[in-house]
């Protein structure tokens, strides 16, 4: 087994398959208009429930999945996806409006990979989505997930 992100389902000609989760349509939206821009396909879904739903019928290589959900909660839905053997190795970023240490951390413990605090800068979802699912980053170097204030992301294992 190899050390890294896997992706879990295979590529299409479009470029990594990405399951947007969230119960915002402006948010889902957003995610979609920004992660195709860059080449990347997204599919999107309402809650936890129709995102693991999604998931199992065709395995996406990356999922976006927000906190607070009515039906399933995001924190939910990735400790289940992370239970199933042919969803556990798919990255995961969580997002969410709630930026304390302590609620990246549960996220974390839930089976994400990375977490963005709403609102997430365009650039910094697309550099989160292209380092998850193993694409070259373009363009000049990002800033450093510490320090980024209310926007910021924390990829796995970062304080």
């Amino acid at each position: 087994m190899s050390e890294g992100p896997k992706t879990a389902g295979p590529k299409t000609a479009g470029g990594p398959r990405v399951l947007v989760v969230d119960d915002a349509v402006t948010v889902r939206a957003f995610g979609r208009r920004v992660l195709e821009a860059d080449g990347f396909v997204v599919d999107e879904a309402v809650n936890g429930i129709e995102g693991l739903e999604r998931a199992m019928a065709a395995p996406p290589d990356l999922v976006i999945v927000d906190v607070n959900m009515r039906k399933m909660d995001g924190y939910t839905m990735l400790r289940v996806l992370r239970r199933d053997p042919a969803l556990r190795d798919v990255p995961a970023i969580m997002i969410s409006t709630e930026s304390k240490d302590s609620d990246r951390e549960q996220a974390l413990l839930a089976g994400a990979n990375w977490y963005i605090v709403k609102p997430p800068r365009p650039e910094m979802l697309v550099e989160a989505a292209r380092l998850l699912t193993g694409r070259p980053l373009a363009g000049p170097p990002a800033e450093s997930p510490a320090g980024t204030g209310g926007h910021g992301a924390s990829p796995e294992g970062t304080p």
